[in-house]
């Protein structure tokens, strides 16, 4: 018998339940939420009275379609959204939700144990686990594995709070917007327009000449977006912007507030462009999917 199995074998069995209990209880306050054409994403209750959180690119226009754990369906609207923090705010006609419990994400230490629910590849209320890899960055970074539809989905501490939605993988850990930043979107009155580039995108690695570098594989353009006017394609990869290769794959939202010309650097069938944008305000923005 193994260590691990020696351990399981040890363990008393009310920790088996309680831990499923606490499982059960966030899956009751996650849903899903259809706000594309194709597929669908994830969602947190984060309020009883029908306020719900989730991620900005996984709703493209005003409104949505909420479908709760105990299989009731809604027609949501999209009040809010900040795309530069890939949020954004719905409401459904409906009091007496099963709401998360928030946690404090700035209290999170690494190597604690979290957990995330969402609906990856059509399974509904799927439960991943993992442990925080990073934290006091924009994002909550954790080696959960997650899959499209994961997107919008809570993370939550091992004591069933919520400390954070996740919103795109990169480099094979799942990125989570904090509850604290979540809970500054919501308490927020005015809300800016920010400059917009129009398209939705995938974090990837790509290989340069100067080495691996953060990419961003385009997936969508938007009729009549800046990205559109300026003549970025399905299938480009942004790599640089203002002139420098992207660090990280936050580095285009800090770019698209830096200048309302934003010369772009991408890939286009193995080759190097550039393009040049001209940014407008409000509008589709720019979005990242996992």
């Amino acid at each position: 018998m193994s260590a691990t199995e020696q351990n399981l074998a040890t363990t008393p069995a009310h920790l088996f339940a309680d831990f499923a209990a606490l499982a059960e209880r966030l899956r009751r306050v996650s849903v899903e939420v259809r706000g594309r054409r194709h597929g669908a994403g994830s969602g947190v209750i984060w309020r009883s009275d029908g306020l719900i959180v989730t991620n900005s690119h996984v709703v493209a226009g005003s409104r949505a379609e909420v479908r709760l754990a105990d299989g009731r369906k809604f027609d949501a609207t999209v009040t809010r959204r900040d795309r530069l923090h890939d949020l954004a705010e719905l409401r459904v006609e409906a009091t007496n939700l099963p709401a998360a419990a928030i946690g404090d994400s700035g209290a999170l230490r690494v190597g604690e144990l979290v957990l995330a629910v969402g609906n990856p590849l059509g399974h509904v209320g799927a439960l991943a686990t993992g442990i925080v890899h990073a934290t006091g960055l924009r994002f909550i970074a954790a080696d959960v594995r997650l899959a499209p539809g994961n997107s919008g989905g809570l993370l939550a501490d091992a004591r069933g709070e919520v400390i954070g939605v996740n919103s795109m993988i990169a480099r094979g850990l799942a990125l989570a917007v904090p509850a604290t930043e979540v809970e500054r979107f919501l308490a927020r009155e005015d809300h800016p327009k920010r400059p917009t580039l129009g398209v939705v995108l995938r974090p990837v690695k790509v290989r340069l000449d100067e080495g691996e570098s953060p990419g961003l594989l385009v997936l969508e353009v938007q009729e009549s977006s800046a990205a559109g006017r300026a003549g970025l394609l399905l299938g480009d990869v942004l790599v640089g912007a203002l002139g420098r290769l992207f660090r990280a794959f936050d580095d285009l939202p800090r770019a698209l507030l830096a200048a309302r010309e934003v010369k772009l650097e991408l890939v286009r069938g193995g080759e190097r462009l550039s393009l040049t944008v001209t940014l407008g305000e409000g509008g589709e923005g720019t979005e990242q999917e996992s």
